[in-house]
C-alpha cells in the first residue's frame, strides 16, 4: 500500500521547524522516525507531520520539547486539547454571531484565543484564504452598520495582525525565486493586505521583503533595485480613491527595471483594467496563480 510521505524540506514549511531543529530532535528524543525514500533521504509520514505540528504548537504556549516529544501519544493529545473559546467559522453568519460580540464586549483574549484556534485548525494558508478575508469583510460590514465602533474594528485589526505576523515570523524564510518587495504607495496606510500576501507567496517559497506601507514611489524603485528583486507588489484597500490607482502604478512601472514584475492586489483594484505591464491580483488566489505562472516563465 502506497503511503503519502513528505521530504524534510516540506514538513520545516508545514510544521515552522528548521531542518537541524528535526535531526536534532532525531537523535536526542528518538521522534521524528523519519522513512528513507528511494535516494536515501528523510521521508517523513504524515502523522508524524501532524504530531511535530502539535508540538511546535505547544511550545508557542511555553512547553519544552523534551517534555513533549518524550510524552505518549495519549499525553499529548490531552495537553494539545483546545480551551473552550467561542469559535470563529468559516461563514459570514458565524462569523457576525461569534467575533463581532466578542469586539463590542472589549474581549481581547477571547478574539485573540478564537483567532489562534481557528488558525491552528486550518492551517496558516487556509485560514489567510478562506477566513481572514470572510472576518475582515464581516467586521467591516458591522462598523457600516453601525454595531461597533472604529475603535473597536481597529482593536480587531490589530489582533489579526499580530497573529499573522507572529505566523509568518514561525515560517523558515523562502531563499527561492522569486524575491518580492511588498509595499503600498503614500496614503495607503492598510497593512493587513500586505501580511496575507506576504504568508501565502512565504509559504510557497517566494522570498519576501517588506516595507511596510506609505512608501514614496521613488524609495520603492531603489529597494527593488537594492534588493534585486523580482517582482513589487502592491496593496490597495478599498478606501483608497480608485482614480488614484492606475497612475501611480504607470508612475511606478516607468521607475522600475524591465526585468522586475509589477503586481497590484486588494479591494482597491477589483473593478480596474489592469495596464499590459502591471498584474492585478483581484483575489487572494490570484497571487498562488501569478507566483506559479512566474516560475513556469521563468523556468522554475
Amino acid at each position: 500500500m502506497n503511503r503519502t510521505l513528505m521530504n524534510i524540506a516540506a514538513v520545516e514549511r508545514e510544521t515552522g521547524l528548521g531542518k537541524d531543529t528535526l535531526r536534532v530532535w532525531e537523535r536526542r528524543y528518538g521522534f521524528p522516525r523519519p522513512e528513507r525514500d528511494q535516494y536515501g533521504e528523510r521521508a517523513y509520514p504524515l502523522d508524524q507531520v501532524e504530531k511535530l505540528r502539535l508540538v511546535k504548537r505547544l511550545m508557542g504556549q511555553g512547553l519544552r520539547p523534551g517534555r513533549l516529544l518524550t510524552a505518549s501519544d495519549a499525553d499529548l493529545a490531552q495537553l494539545g486539547a483546545p480551551v473552550a473559546v467561542p469559535e470563529v467559522g468559516a461563514a459570514e453568519g458565524g462569523v457576525s454571531a461569534t467575533l463581532v460580540p466578542l469586539i463590542r464586549q472589549h474581549d481581547l483574549p477571547a478574539v485573540s484565543n478564537a483567532l489562534r484556534q481557528t488558525l491552528h485548525r486550518q492551517g496558516l494558508q487556509h485560514f489567510v484564504l478562506e477566513t481572514v478575508s470572510v472576518l475582515n469583510r464581516a467586521v467591516g460590514e458591522a462598523w457600516m452598520r453601525g454595531e461597533i465602533e472604529v475603535f473597536e474594528e481597529h482593536l480587531y485589526t490589530e489582533q489579526m495582525q499580530a497573529l499573522l505576523r507572529q505566523a509568518i515570523g514561525a515560517l523558515p524564510q523562502g531563499e527561492g525565486q522569486p524575491r518580492v518587495l511588498l509595499t503600498t504607495v503614500p496614503e495607503e496606510q492598510h497593512v493587513l493586505g500586505l501580511l496575507m500576501i506576504e504568508a501565502l507567496l512565504t509559504l510557497e517559497g517566494a522570498r519576501c521583503i517588506s516595507l511596510g506601507t506609505q512608501t514614496p514611489l521613488a524609495d520603492i524603485a531603489l529597494a527593488a533595485k537594492a534588493q534585486r528583486v523580482d517582482i513589487v507588489a502592491l496593496s490597495f484597500s478599498a478606501a483608497f480613491p480608485s482614480r488614484q490607482v492606475l497612475p501611480l502604478l504607470k508612475q511606478l512601472r516607468a521607475r522600475l527595471e524591465g526585468s522586475c514584475d509589477l503586481w497590484a492586489g486588494g479591494a482597491g483594484v477589483e473593478r480596474l483594467r489592469a495596464p499590459e505591464t502591471v498584474r492585478l491580483m483581484r483575489h487572494l488566489p490570484d497571487a498562488l496563480e501569478g507566483l506559479a505562472s512566474w516560475r513556469r516563465e521563468h523556468g522554475h
